[in-house]
């Protein structure tokens, strides 16, 4: 696991370039501490960090070809290369063991043809110094980023925002409005946009081809398709079975130890019970604990752990760190990002990064095996909504009358009425559905009133999703919410502390086999994972299946009644020419202090915004209206 740079601008010096990508490079040696890289030509300059994990002692980077005509950078995993490897050999002479020139190799010999081969994470530069050709390509699910800059002879790639800013330097940015609308509608930005005007985001699945002078061209080598399974549901589930297993066998390529997040839940401790039960391997495991017991779950990782007879290793989250947030805010993401489990996340990594190189990780299994609860209330939405409506109407009087309490909703019935009330509010907002919404339609509107009617235009959903509203939710979660903020969230937080994190659950053969069986088959009534459970029912307790699924949840509610809402009040008082109403803002925090409405998730996504607006490395220009 790596970071990459790279930069052709035929207009400066090459000490320039040198210089720029010196600045590059030390912004992202949390990517990868073990060594750096770098190559010049004639207005290029390819860089490289590398956190060593397979062929520790070789594949240094950026690898150049044997005739000296191609240069690679290369961040990520190719966990089949063994395998690939054989069908190149009589084309090539490998100097070193490892997965990266077995990729140059690859797209040497065999072109753009050999990445459907690939399995793994990745994203990649490939410039041929003899055509002045550049190919950039990103892995199928978006576990690996890539930011890019284009303009007539100048273009800029990077891993990471905060390291693409030192290779555009002097060069100023500027907020993209349109973004910004929507990471308040969602708390991320949409695939492809970032917060800033001109500096995109190579898709997942995507690769990229550009010349000097000639515009980039983007299109896709692998998208989402829902197939029919031809089978039975006991033969599905054999076959799934089957695939998650060698899915996480294919995630134990490397020369260092590998070890597992653990936090209780379903997908994390399947994993680790693979691991487990059917390789063999005693892993590390690595757990964060809050203080606040409706969002803990020690406990239940506690039981895998113990049953399983790992070495498990535990830390308890009990305050927030502002120094540590603004670090990751501003260094690592680079843009706002209002998902509040990145803290615990940097936690847990930091934690396993001081025991192992490589984590595995559960991601993935709720989108595609139908686990999160907005699935279930979609199917309580379908009865709810043919009830009389001033039946409805009252209802809703009587909830909205009890002050919504400020535990999880894995705890309080009532609080899960209001979060549902939230739900038939934002209905509107979310059909179709792209990705869940933070603000009902109203409340958006007053507390931003500029970014009223802006947006940017989200990517499209498979159509053969669309004949069931939930199997849509499933897909479009797939491809926009699960690239755009889970993977943001463990690539930014473990490599923040240089830790590789791996998904067996996003293996193509998992994600593929997933999204070709019948809704049905995954959510039964209010229940979901029905298809995992059928095909992994043994490797786990019953309690650990059937318990409410609580999320990697943050108190944050409680810190905004605390200093998290005097500090909030502070930037809102700083903060000037920006798109947020203050006054609707502090209306926000007033009701949430008085306990009338938990608005910590609305506020944190608002506090992130103006944290990230008031920092040093947030550019000052005024953004284009």
């Amino acid at each position: 696991m790596c970071g990459i740079a790279l930069l052709f601008d035929d207009t400066i010096t090459a000490d320039e370039h040198r210089a720029r990508m010196q600045a590059a490079l030390t912004a992202m040696r949390h990517r990868g501490p073990d060594d750096d890289g770098l190559w010049q030509g004639p207005g290029i300059s390819v860089g490289h960090r590398r956190l060593s994990i397979i062929d520790q002692a070789g594949s240094k980077q950026p690898m150049i070809s044997p005739d000296g005509r191609y240069v690679l950078s290369f961040n990520g995993e190719i966990y089949n290369y063994q395998e690939l490897r054989p069908d190149l050999e009589d084309g090539w002479q490998f100097q070193t063991h490892g997965d990266t020139e077995v990729l140059l190799a690859g797209l040497v010999l065999r072109g753009t043809a050999f990445i459907d081969r690939m399995e793994g994470m990745w994203a990649f530069a490939l410039w041929d110094d003899q055509e002045k050709r550049l190919l950039l390509c990103r892995d199928r699910m978006g576990k690996k980023p890539l930011y890019y800059q284009a303009e007539g002879g100048f273009l800029a790639c990077a891993s990471e925002l905060p390291t693409l800013r030192q290779l555009a330097a002097p060069k100023p940015w500027a907020e993209n409005l349109d973004a910004s609308a929507d990471f308040f509608r969602h708390g991320y930005y949409l695939p492809g946009t970032t917060a800033y005007q001109g500096v995109r985001e190579l898709l997942p699945g995507h690769l990229l081809e550009w010349s000097p002078g000639k515009p980039c061209a983007e299109r896709p080598f692998w998208s989402l398709h829902i197939r029919t399974f031809q089978g039975s549901k006991e033969d599905a589930a054999a076959e799934l079975r089957m695939r998650l297993v060698r899915a996480v066998q294919r995630r134990m390529v490397a020369d260092v130890e590998v070890g597992a997040f653990l936090s209780g839940g379903v997908d994390s401790s399947l994993v680790v019970s693979i691991m487990r039960t059917e390789l063999g391997i005693r892993p590390k495991t690595f757990t964060i604990g809050f203080q606040e017991r409706s969002y803990d779950e020690r406990e239940f990782a506690g039981q895998i752990a113990e049953r399983l007879g790992t070495d498990h290793h535990v830390r308890v989250l009990e305050s927030w760190d502002r120094a540590q947030l603004t670090e990751l805010i501003l260094s690592n993401v680079g843009q706002p990002f209002a998902d509040s489990s990145l803290l615990p996340t940097f936690m847990v990594s930091q934690l396993a990064a001081s025991k192992v190189k490589v984590a595995l990780s559960g991601d993935g299994g709720d989108e595609l095996f139908s686990g999160y609860q907005r699935y279930q209330a979609r199917a309580i939405l379908r009865w709810y909504l043919h009830l009389p409506k001033a039946l409805r109407s009252g209802v809703e009087k009587i909830i909205r009358a009890m002050p919504e309490p400020m535990a999880h909703h894995s705890r309080s019935l009532i609080k899960k009425a209001h979060l549902f009330q939230d739900i038939i509010s934002r209905i509107e907002e979310e059909t179709p559905y792209v990705a869940p919404v933070l603000y009902p339609k109203e409340q958006y509107s007053r507390l931003f009133p500029s970014l009223n009617g802006r947006g940017c235009t989200p990517p499209p959903i498979p159509a053969e999703a669309n004949a069931d509203d939930i199997q849509r939710m499933m897909a479009a979660d797939a491809l926009i919410y699960l690239p755009q903020d889970i993977l943001v969230k463990v690539d930014r937080a473990s490599m923040g502390c240089s830790l590789e994190a791996r998904a067996p659950f996003l293996d193509r053969d998992v994600v593929e086999l997933a999204f070709s069986l019948p809704r049905c088959w995954h959510r039964s009534g209010l229940s979901g994972k029905k298809m995992l459970r059928l095909a992994c029912g043994d490797l786990l307790p019953d309690n650990i299946w059937t318990r409410r699924k609580q999320g990697f949840g943050v108190p944050i509610h409680e810190w905004f009644r605390q200093d998290l809402g005097r500090e909030f009040e502070e930037l809102l008082a700083k903060d000037s020419g920006g798109p947020v109403n203050p006054t609707e803002a502090l209306s926000l925090l007033r009701q949430h202090r008085q306990g009338q409405r938990d608005h910590g998730y609305r506020l944190w996504s608002l506090y992130i915004y103006l944290l990230w607006r008031s920092g040093s490395h947030h550019n000052s220009r005024t953004a284009s209206r």
